[in-house]
């Protein structure tokens, strides 16, 4: 059977919505950024900077899904990351399993862009 195809935009449209309606919703991931106070940061090898990410990623994959980092800022003595996660308190546990400083956990309440002065936003 031929449907025109103003219906099968309809339907295919419908699909997310309905999904969402039929799933279980996912854990709300909001977006933190990490302090951490390490000495020499600035000055770390590749090869050491290699072995932090790969620290880190391991024990990523071993909490689950419901933590993910996104990135980080070395300035100094200090490393500024970005995560996403459920909760802060999983990104205290992965601090403690991974062996890195969290000094200081902050839920970021927005973003600001240069398009954040684009009317419309």
């Amino acid at each position: 059977m031929k449907y025109p195809v103003t219906t099968l935009l309809a339907l295919a449209s419908a699909l997310p919505t309905a999904w969402a309606q039929n799933s279980t919703p996912a854990p709300s991931m909001q977006r933190y950024i990490i302090e951490r106070d390490i000495p020499g940061a600035s000055q770390l090898s590749t090869d050491e900077k290699r072995a932090s990410a790969a620290k880190s990623n391991a024990v990523l994959h071993d909490m689950g899904p419901d933590i993910q980092w996104v990135q980080s800022f070395v300035a100094g003595d200090k490393v500024y990351c970005v995560y996403q996660a459920t909760s802060a308190d999983l990104i205290r546990e992965h601090a403690r399993r991974s062996g890195f400083p969290a000094n200081k956990v902050t839920l970021i309440a927005a973003v600001i862009d240069p398009t954040t002065a684009n009317p419309g936003r």
